[in-house]
């Protein structure tokens, strides 16, 4: 899609300066098995899995907690951005935005996987959430931490994420959505204001 090609909703949105990105699938390639996931943590078929540890009572989560952190920490060395990740957050950096990093994964893992990525530079830590520093998606308490600490509101922030949680997120919070499908099936049209395949493609509809 070229930018004579948007519409103006879609071109005021991709101007606004305030970037919020989901993590797994977004930045990275999928690595993630999340049926797999489950198997190994005993959570049942389809459902949440962060939902279900904080079900149970804290004696028997706290083990399902570590060990759901150390199969992501061991997922760590599978990661690879995404093509056009890299390109992406320099040009938005160029153009003076704000961009933080909203994941259900713990900000350590999320720290330790942007320097995987070669971004460690570009994200303030303070501005990287995990599953322990604000609710988990699709809770908006993330993105108003964030709203908060740049000083903005909502209707200039944009939210970008792979999954119908990242989206939900967005729309809970009063916040852009664009949805990255590399599949470009688009399962939630009605939580997405802006639909790409990869961040190379959201790059070339950046305003210049």
């Amino acid at each position: 899609m070229s930018n004579r090609t948007l519409t103006d909703k879609a071109e005021a949105i991709l101007a606004r300066n305030h970037w919020v990105f989901d993590l797994d699938g977004t930045l990275t390639l999928p690595v993630h098995d999340f049926s797999v996931i489950r198997q190994a943590l005993g959570v049942p078929d389809g459902i949440d899995i962060l939902g279900y540890l904080a079900s149970l009572p804290g004696p028997e989560a706290q083990p399902l907690h570590d060990k759901l952190t150390a199969i992501e920490t061991e997922l760590l060395e599978r990661i690879a951005p995404a093509p056009g990740t890299v390109q992406l957050i320099e040009a938005l950096q160029r153009r003076g935005s704000r961009i933080g990093i909203l994941t259900r994964n713990t900000r350590d893992i999320a720290v330790r996987a942007l320097d995987s990525l070669g971004l460690g530079g570009y994200f303030p830590e303070e501005c990287i959430l995990g599953r322990d520093d604000a609710l988990p998606k699709p809770d908006p308490e993330g993105l108003f931490q964030l709203c908060a600490m740049w000083g903005t509101i909502p209707a200039e922030m944009v939210m970008v994420g792979d999954y119908v949680f990242d989206l939900q997120t967005g729309r809970n919070a009063g916040v852009a959505t664009i949805h990255v499908d590399r599949t470009r099936r688009f399962l939630w049209p009605e939580l997405t204001d802006i639909g790409v395949s990869t961040p190379e493609e959201l790059l070339q509809m950046l305003p210049a």
